[in-house]
């Protein structure tokens, strides 16, 4: 939902705040798991229920929760599995404090707001913080096992920094926005997820009909096109395209050109 620049000026940001901490030697899983253990307490904070409390520290779990990869790149120590243990760490963190919102749910049984027209508000918070856990993995899950194929996923509506920003917005308002809040959650989480296994559907539906496009046209060549592709196939690298100019590579020094270049 957010765009690439305001993403890009966020991590600038969270860059310059972590430099200090950079120079003194701290490592980038240590603050994954400090990450963690900060959302232990947010989540026990709202369980006691202190929403507004919650909601502070579900905005500042979420921008801190970027500080790792900031100090990755800060120290030029990416690795992959800081990358794997930061992701995982994710999903239990937001589990986490979840969880802090289904026991608050579980001790008021007498929970009620006028803004909630449909009444019996704990079981309707109970459902939706279960629909809503379940959307935030499969968001997820359906991300990772794409990217596992191969394929790039990165589509829908609620990531997770669009997924702390509700929540945080509902625990600051009040229980009765709190309601709707993981109303919203539990809905557009999985409309999300769904997206994904669309895109991966038409992804790999387009590669597949592009592949028996060019399958197709290759068998209904005549066979004297055949042929001489089958020759040009076994002629030398020199001899294959006559008519072509040769082109050589000029090296220059002019940034950003100097060097190798890499595709990300």
């Amino acid at each position: 939902m957010f765009s690439r620049r305001i993403q890009q000026r966020v991590r600038h940001l969270v860059t310059l705040l972590i430099q200090p901490l950079a120079r003194l030697g701290v490592t980038p899983n240590t603050l994954t798991v400090i990450g963690l253990l900060l959302s232990i307490v947010t989540a026990a904070v709202i369980t006691q229920g202190f929403l507004f409390t919650g909601g502070l520290l579900v905005l500042f779990a979420g921008v801190f929760d970027m500080f790792d990869g900031a100090m990755a790149r800060a120290r030029n120590a990416a690795t992959t599995f800081g990358a794997f243990f930061d992701s995982t760490l994710d999903r239990y963190s937001e589990g986490i404090i979840l969880l802090g919102l289904l026991l608050y749910a579980i001790q008021h049984p007498g929970l009620h707001d006028l803004l909630w027209p449909a009444g019996n508000e704990q079981s309707w918070l109970i459902a939706f913080i279960f629909i809503a856990v379940v959307g935030s993995l499969m968001v997820s899950y359906t991300k990772a096992r794409a990217e596992g194929l191969g394929l790039e996923c990165k589509t829908g509506l609620l990531a997770r920094p669009e997924r702390v920003i509700i929540l945080a917005i509902g625990l600051l308002s009040g229980t009765g926005i709190c309601i709707w809040t993981l109303a919203l959650l539990a809905v557009f989480s999985n409309v999300t997820a769904i997206e994904r296994i669309v895109t991966v559907w038409r992804t790999i539906r387009t590669t597949t009909t592009s592949t028996s496009v060019i399958a197709m046209t290759h068998e209904h060549l005549p066979k004297h096109e055949l042929d001489t592709s089958e020759e040009q196939h076994h002629l030398p690298d020199t001899l294959r395209m006559n008519d072509a100019p040769a082109i050589h590579p000029v090296s220059t020094s002019v940034p950003p050109f100097t060097g190798s270049i890499q595709q990300d």
